[in-house]
């Protein structure tokens, strides 16, 4: 039996949405085949190229490769590639490198910035739509300010020290917002004063974030205002050139840089296709997302690419927005699946969550299931939790980790919503003497489990009278009580509970205090755990055993800087069960601080996991995800 090819063009927020769930619901037939093709070989979060071309943060954090994000599907073959004609009749798409037979296409190109045909964009204006872009604009934007620094002639310096975003929609919008927080940077680095570099919005339109409520949109315009940045409105752009702008008023404004954000067209490739289009060369398509006039031949149109009207919204078609795009080509996927399981098609329909903006790092509005209003921290926390989601739902906790990490951990300058409180790197040089203690703590009291200090029972251990190798164990635990008062774990209960255990486990306290437990009696639930867990006193003879050994394993772990993340997580864990004992005093609860301490990568300096964790790493990463490559796919 022949495969059924899908073919999907396009690694954004659509295609990649198209293809999980096409790759989900198809792994278990093993006569289906997915191929993605992408000019790159990583996806590009495109709401968050602001911060690449804003200086906040590397390439890097908003590239998400693509092998990656698959982990090896066996049902997907990537292809770097660049589409060059369709054959719909032959059905079959042709790349720069080959071709591809489909049986089912999903075409997802996106779009592409919309000069309106206003002179000189295309050669002295920045467009912000790709990652070619963000890092020509952050380069434009850092020569600039460096030049302009030594510039003696005063206009020409105001000149180039003026920088304008044309349009206020949230690209324009979330520029602006980032070359506020990076103004100050700018200036430091270039010894100028920050008040020196000038932010200028120019917007055609008579108000600016068209697509907010008029509320949130006011909040945004008052802090653009209170951050020193001019908003013009109504006063569109006819013309730029190298070092000025000129207004359909007739005013010049002098500037070297102009970032165009004014407006969004499709892919101009996709003229080649030669389908029906509306507005901005958008494909139309039908609420299935099938290509007007090819519904027969299994293409589909996605993301920004699609225009489609949906009934209640005549003469507005589908927002290019993330949301509108996911959408779309999740409606895509299920329709080809549908076909393919002989079910009913399912027609569009969009919902759309709210829409928010951030302006810098540390504050935004947002409208959230469109009623509830947010502005400032809570606003940034929500879109980071959104951004959050979207790896959630396409299942990668790899660009998760990575994107907690760029955005609260590895950001300079403050630039983040915690105000940098979570973002200043540490040196873990000056942790290694307070990690080999913490370990040499833990191994001299495992040490004495294993050869005894002559009292009958220490809270340093729930198990048996301080020594390895007796055959008594005396519990904290009733059910472990045998009625023979004769037996020797009889005898060691009762000296549990006439013996008053040493509090200081191995360290003293201060003298005439009266140390205090932090339970003075075992939670009836946590006891139900361990009476399952030990059910007898041969079951807790082992674990007396294996705790012992357990516990010096972890000790010379720590002083040896080995794993010293999962090392000092567990004994926070052995902690909090011998507090749950009501075998642990309060006069050490220090021990619970120092470990979360000690988990800030202590053992990267003068420890093993210099070593031992970046060789897991690269091994782990090559077993789950395979070799990385910026090209993928061969010819065919």
């Amino acid at each position: 039996m022949a495969k059924t090819e899908i073919v999907v063009v396009g690694a954004g927020y659509s295609g990649i949405a198209a293809t999980k769930m096409l790759s989900k619901k198809l792994k278990k037939n093993p006569d289906a085949h997915i191929t993605l093709i992408d000019r790159h070989s990583y996806q590009t979060m495109m709401t968050e190229l602001h911060e690449v071309a804003g200086g906040r943060v590397e390439p890097e954090a908003i590239q998400y490769d693509l092998q990656r994000l698959f982990c090896k599907r066996k049902n997907v073959s990537i292809v770097t590639d660049t589409v060059t004609t369709i054959d719909k009749e032959k059905k079959v798409v042709k790349t720069q490198q080959g071709s591809y037979s489909f049986d089912y296409l999903v075409l997802g190109m996106g779009g592409e910035p919309n000069d309106f045909g206003t002179p000189g964009v295309k050669e002295h204006g920045f467009t912000l739509w790709s990652m070619d872009d963000a890092i020509k604009i952050r380069e434009h934007i850092e020569r600039t300010v460096a030049l302009a620094a030594v510039e003696p002639d005063e206009a020409k310096r105001n000149a180039m020290l003026n920088f304008v975003v044309c349009g206020s929609g949230f690209t324009g919008i979330e520029m602006v917002g980032e070359l506020i927080d990076w103004k100050d940077r700018l200036a430091k680095n270039n010894k100028i004063k920050p008040e020196d570099i000038n932010l200028m919005v120019v917007e055609a339109a008579p108000t600016i974030l068209n697509m907010l409520d008029r509320n949130d949109a006011a909040k945004a315009e008052k802090y653009l205002t209170k951050k020193g940045v001019s908003i013009l409105k109504d006063m569109p752009i006819v013309e730029v050139n190298h070092d000025h702008i000129v207004l359909k008023s007739g005013e010049k404004i002098p500037t070297h840089t102009l970032i165009w954000t004014a407006g969004v067209k499709a892919n101009s490739d996709a003229e080649k296709f030669d389908m029906p289009a509306a507005r901005a060369n958008r494909l139309v398509s039908n609420e299935y997302m099938q290509a007007k006039g090819f519904e027969d031949k299994g293409i589909y149109v996605v993301g920004d690419l699609v225009y489609f009207e949906e009934s209640d919204k005549e003469n507005r078609p589908t927002p290019q927005i993330v949301q509108a795009a996911e959408q779309t080509g999740l409606c895509a996927a299920k329709n080809i699946l549908a076909t393919i399981n002989g079910t009913e098609k399912e027609a569009y329909k969009g919902k759309y969550d709210g829409f928010m903006v951030s302006i810098g790092s540390k504050y935004a509005v947002a409208c959230v299931f469109d009623k509830y209003h947010l502005s400032g921290f809570f606003a940034m926390l929500m879109k980071h939790i959104i951004n959050l989601r979207y790896f959630f739902d396409i299942r990668s906790g790899y660009y998760m980790f990575q994107y907690i990490m760029h955005e609260f951990f590895r950001i300079k300058d403050e630039r983040n919503v915690f105000r940098g409180h979570t973002s200043r790197n540490s040196n873990v040089l000056w942790s290694v003497p307070l990690r080999v203690f913490y370990g040499c703590v833990w191994l001299v009291e495992a040490m004495k489990k294993v050869v005894g200090n002559g009292k009958v029972l220490q809270p340093s251990t729930w198990f048996g009278d301080g020594s390895w190798f007796t055959n008594t164990v005396a519990f904290p635990f009733e059910w472990l009580q045998p009625a023979d008062a004769t037996s020797g774990a009889s005898q060691a209960a009762e000296a549990a509970t006439t013996v008053t255990p040493d509090p200081t486990f191995g360290l003293s306290y201060a003298f005439g205090e009266e140390p205090m437990l932090v339970f003075k009696s075992m939670p009836d639930w946590f006891g139900s755990i361990m009476k399952f867990m030990m059910p007898n006193t041969e079951v807790a003879l082992f674990m007396q055993k294996f705790m012992t050994l357990f516990e010096v394993a972890l000790a010379l772990a720590i002083i040896v800087g080995l794993f010293t993340w999962l090392a000092n997580a567990t004994t926070i864990v052995l902690v909090v069960m011998f507090c749950l004992s009501g075998m642990f005093y309060w006069v050490n609860i220090w021990f619970l601080f120092v470990a979360f301490a000690l988990m800030n990568g202590s053992g990267r300096a003068f420890g093993l996991d210099k070593w031992v964790i970046p060789w897991i790493q690269r091994k782990l990463g090559n077993w789950w995800y395979g070799d990385v490559k910026s090209r993928y796919g061969e010819k065919s």
